[in-house]
């Protein structure tokens, strides 16, 4: 039997049977940050960008996303989401824009994609909201920042620290 559990005995892709789990309380955090000029993440900052309020349209979005996501992504199983949202962190400084997605539910496989879907779908609202301003604007990266539930428990990621300046 293969470790891929998307993968059968003859090597063709399948929805993983969740049938016999037991359900478990769910829950998932991702991140995605994007990268601008301090000029574009000011005005995401201050809700003033070309199409509007930036954040809170990207904030919609996720959410929105997060409940798409087994028509999105085909072996995914549709969950009954508990919660979602999609906070967000400005350092208009630093250009950075940081969308930080969570997803809850109560059920037999993990909510680790919706997540991720939520916290990619908005950055790509932020990056459609601000391409008025700015092309450049960078996705830098969607990470999945933790898991708790089911078999596998407790999951965190361990990031780098940060290095000393000077």
């Amino acid at each position: 039997m293969s470790e891929l559990t998307h993968l059968g005995d003859d090597g063709h892709a399948r929805m993983v049977d969740v049938g016999g789990k037991e359900k478990s309380e769910r829950r998932a955090t991702a991140r995605a940050r994007l990268r601008m000029s301090a000029t574009t993440a000011r005005a995401v900052e201050q809700g003033d960008g070309p199409k509007g309020e930036v954040l809170g349209v990207a904030r919609i979005a996720g959410i929105q996303a997060a409940k798409q996501t087994s028509t999105l992504i085909p072996l995914c199983h549709p969950l009954p989401l508990s919660f979602v949202d999609v906070a967000a962190r400005v350092d208009a400084e630093a250009g950075l824009v940081e969308l930080i997605a969570e997803a809850r539910t109560v059920g037999q496989t993990g909510v680790e994609m919706e997540a991720m879907t939520a916290a990619a779908v908005a950055a790509l609202t932020v990056y459609d909201m601000v391409k008025g301003l700015e092309r450049g604007v960078a996705i830098e990266g969607v990470v999945l920042l933790s898991k708790s539930g089911g078999r596998s428990g407790e999951w965190r990621l361990e990031e780098p620290a940060a290095r000393p300046e000077g």
